[in-house]
């Protein structure tokens, strides 16, 4: 499933989803991110709200730039960027404009930001290895809501040939400590401290896609820059 969580589940519960294919999915609400643990910094990360409300994890690639999945992108966009609490700290952007490839999108600010920006890798990581994934989305399968504070969890590379939501090239892992679920989408996936992954899928218990920054390195340097 696309793990976007909608604006009308920020209250309650979540809707509008798009299971992986062939992953039969359980209603487990075990808190299992789901798993993992807060994050006490994390200057480079971005709250992307839809209409004003709280839908998707992002990365900011530069002061202009904010990196996060397309289908996140809808209606009236903006960001907080720089606090690890989606509702407050940090500072807020406008987004002026977005492009999309494949399930990644990149949102134009409609001012800069100074902070430390994520750095993109140009190669995908290797099988067996252990990322870091992060983002605000649900702590368990169902009936709860996204987190408030940024969570990180550690998942392990399975494949670098899975499909993002749109067909692109993306990194498949399985969980170590801790999945992506709904509001983890756009968020990022590290390793070696460069940012290998954008949240595309998941099934909310182990493995999620995260389609491939090394994939689309060319078109995001053409379009941002960077």
């Amino acid at each position: 499933m696309r793990i976007r969580l909608t604006v009308a589940a920020i209250a309650a519960t979540v809707t509008g989803a798009l299971t992986l294919p062939g992953v039969a999915v359980a209603d487990d609400a075990t808190p299992m991110i789901i798993g993992g643990g807060t994050v006490s910094s994390a200057p480079w990360a971005a709250a992307v709200f839809s209409n004003g409300s709280f839908t998707c994890s992002g990365t900011i690639i530069s002061a202009n730039w904010v990196l996060t999945a397309r289908h996140c992108v809808s209606g009236t966009m903006s960001v907080r960027v720089g606090s690890v609490n989606r509702s407050s700290g940090g500072v807020t952007r406008s987004v002026t404009a977005a492009y999309a490839r494949y399930d990644l999108a990149l949102m134009q600010l409609n001012s800069p930001v100074s902070t430390s920006y994520v750095t993109l890798a140009s190669s995908n990581p290797p099988l067996s290895s252990t990322n870091s994934i992060y983002g605000w989305g649900m702590t368990c399968y169902s009936g709860c809501s996204a987190s408030t504070q940024l969570k990180t969890a550690s998942v392990r590379v399975t494949s670098n040939s899975a499909t993002d939501a749109y067909g692109g090239q993306a990194i498949r892992t399985t969980r170590i400590n801790g999945n992506a679920w709904r509001g983890d989408s756009g968020g990022p996936q590290f390793y070696n401290g460069q940012q290998v992954g954008v949240a595309s899928t998941a099934d909310g218990q182990s493995i999620q896609n995260y389609g491939s920054v090394a994939y689309n390195r060319a078109w995001i340097r053409s379009v941002s820059g960077v």
